[in-house]
């Protein structure tokens, strides 16, 4: 016998279960967050020093009950006001949002760096989503904008890693030549060759994996060119 609530979705009209999955990705996917588990490098562990509440809402409307000090957590999503995180509750296990006074680190400034990291990331994933780039992004973040480079090098030196991806959209253009049909005498085209034509070329150059220079053959205003600040190295 299937599971009540499989049969249940079954009987829903496509339409509804459209809606139901549009209602779960809104809630994955609010703009104010940033999702460090979708960030395997930005993996961010603290200490809980002190029993907290939890809120099942960015903005600590729903308080869903108490986490328990004394316990390491790894920070899931984050935004400039709170931290959701997982752990032990006063009952059984607990997840949702809590306050940054609630934490500790060995840095002392994981506060403010937290609150650099989360400003940075909001600018980042508006350039990824509007396919742009901006000096000081990194390779990765370069990648997930604009993807696989048509063309690429890379330079190394005493003083490190230097390197250039090139992005190249080309339309085809069809070349035709006018024939005359030996039997009927009739004109008609005939295709002779097809060529690449370039319309565009972007040209982002790195220095040790951060964006370095910019060169758009469709945008040569500088006062275009975007510039966020580097990465935030993390010392917890």
């Amino acid at each position: 016998m299937k599971p009540f609530g499989m049969v249940l979705l079954l009987l829903l009209p496509l339409s509804a279960q459209s809606k139901l999955g549009e209602r779960k990705s809104l809630l994955d996917s609010d703009p104010r967050v940033v999702y460090l588990t979708d960030m395997p490098d930005k993996q961010i562990v603290l200490t809980i020093v002190k029993d907290a509440p939890v809120y099942s809402d960015v903005d600590g409307k729903v308080k869903l009950g108490v986490i328990k000090a004394d316990q390491k957590v790894k920070i899931e999503a984050i935004t400039d006001k709170a931290y959701k995180v997982r752990g032990k509750g006063t009952i059984d296990g607990i997840s949702g949002w809590v306050g940054p006074w609630a934490f500790s680190s060995n840095d002392p400034k994981f506060v403010d760096n937290l609150k650099k990291f989360y400003t940075r990331q909001i600018e980042i994933n508006a350039l990824i989503a509007a396919k742009e780039v901006a000096l000081g992004m990194t390779t990765e973040e370069v990648s997930q904008s604009l993807g696989k480079p048509t063309k690429s090098s890379l330079r190394e030196t005493p003083e490190g890693k230097s390197g250039k991806w090139e992005f190249i959209e080309s339309e085809e253009q069809k070349n035709y030549t006018t024939v005359r049909n030996p039997y009927t005498g009739d004109m008609y085209r005939q295709l002779v060759s097809v060529t690449q034509i370039e319309k565009s070329r972007k040209v982002v150059e790195f220095t040790n994996g951060i964006v370095s220079a910019l060169e758009d053959q469709k945008n040569e205003r500088s006062e275009n060119v975007r510039i966020v600040v580097p990465p935030v190295v993390f010392q917890w």
